[in-house]
């Protein structure tokens, strides 16, 4: 199987630079491992002392960040080398300051695995997530480099529990430590004999607990909110938008919207601003035009999500009707009730707070429509919903703390 898997990623690789030409993405995909191994040579040298931490792409960055920012003051004589395989996060991150260097990853070949560990040298290499590849984890055995897998988590249907899965639980077996986000985790692990592991939670419950310590005040949110109840819809697609703007426009009740679309193309936002019937400005427009009175607010921009979710009173998360369920956690973070669509299997925090009556889900505007007029009308309610969230995560959080404590013993 390991022959067959060395051989799907030369196939890859090859067709990958075909079709990049046709691709912006997948050119930023292969342009992006040109130089890795230049890159490394100028900016390592042997005296440097580096750790390693490899994710996936941004979700997988910001689950790996409260171990990176601890490792930074921790061990402040330390190089952090940070790769990511896809460009969605790599374009976004490469200019991070909690790194000394951000890089793509090379695809997983031998060859590519052994020079990429001979230029960085990494004293410890940490790895988030879903991220095994076996090239890598084999080379960094036998230069025996000390390597952890963290926040994971493992499910019976996985490759590494089927009888065909062999090499891939070989790559497993290569870690010195994996801690996982539970329970049943560490027992499928239990169950191919792998026992060096701890669990540990999820880290990115540390880094949403940490966005209450900051300053998270806008402006122009305290002025377009002025003191109404305020429902954020954020990272939405036109799936989750269908049912909202339905649920929007037939709303009596004096409340403010904001909705933070996935897509900010002007086309998208143009066509979602013409279809609410509601007095609505655009977050571009703010200082042109007098938004006080405004009922929508579209957020035609990035990077504000997260500080605009601390004024909702209601939030919603999008992508739970199209691609795949964007980041409940932020929301949760401010006790907030969170409502989203029917599709969240698969991502634990989700399902725990489905299970806990704190994030709520609905499968068409019908429903929609039934749970906020729940949430608007009934303010304890409302309360009760949002606490349970909060809750969760005060109670689950400290998985950086029992990772950076098993590191102390490596470093």
């Amino acid at each position: 199987m390991l022959f067959l898997y060395n051989l799907a990623v030369l196939v890859a690789s090859f067709v990958l630079k075909l079709v990049a030409n046709f691709s912006p993405k997948l050119k930023l995909f292969v342009d992006g491992r040109k130089n890795v191994f230049s890159q490394l040579q100028q900016e390592i040298s042997e005296q440097d002392k580096v750790i390693w931490v490899h994710t996936a792409s941004l979700g997988e960055f910001e689950q790996g960040l409260p171990i990176i920012e601890k490792l930074k003051i921790a061990y402040p004589n330390y190089k952090i080398l940070v790769t990511f395989f896809s460009p969605s996060g790599y374009e976004v991150k490469k200019n991070t300051s909690v790194a000394d260097l951000v890089l793509y990853l090379p695809l997983d070949t031998k060859k590519n695995a052994r020079k990429f560990i001979e230029l960085a040298r990494p004293k410890l290499a940490i790895f988030v997530k879903y991220e095994i590849w076996p090239n890598y984890l084999q080379e960094l055995k036998q230069q025996q480099v000390p390597t952890l897998l963290i926040s994971a988590i493992f499910l019976k249907r996985q490759v590494f529990f089927k009888g065909y899965g062999d090499f891939m639980r070989k790559s497993l077996h290569t870690f010195s430590h994996i801690f996982v986000q539970d329970k049943n985790s560490q027992d499928l692990l239990n169950s191919i004999d792998i026992n060096k592991s701890t669990v540990a939670g999820d880290t990115r419950l540390d880094r949403v607990s940490e966005i209450l310590e900051r300053d998270n005040s806008l402006d122009f949110m305290a002025t377009f909110k002025k003191g109404d109840l305020c429902m954020v819809a954020g990272s939405t697609w036109p799936e989750d938008e269908a049912i909202l703007l339905d649920a929007i426009n037939k709303a009596d009740e004096q409340i403010k919207y904001v909705i933070a679309p996935h897509n900010i193309k002007e086309a998208h936002i143009q066509k979602l601003k013409g279809a609410i019937t509601k007095k609505t400005v655009l977050f571009s427009e703010l200082d042109k035009t007098e938004f006080a009175d405004a009922e929508v607010l579209i957020i035609d921009t990035v990077g504000l999500l997260t500080k605009i979710y601390s004024y909702a009173d209601i939030a919603y998360v999008g992508g739970g009707f199209a691609t795949g369920l964007h980041n409940t956690l932020e929301p949760a973070v401010f006790g907030i009730p969170v409502i989203i669509g029917p599709e969240f299997k698969g991502f634990k925090e989700a399902e725990d707070l489905v299970q806990l009556k704190g994030v709520l889900p609905v499968s068409d505007k019908v429903e929609l429509q039934k749970t906020l007029d729940g949430l608007v009308q009934n303010p304890g309610f409302r309360k009760e919903t949002g606490t349970r969230n909060a809750n969760y995560i005060t109670q689950n959080k400290g998985a950086s703390v029992k990772i950076l404590h098993h590191i102390k013993t490596l470093l």
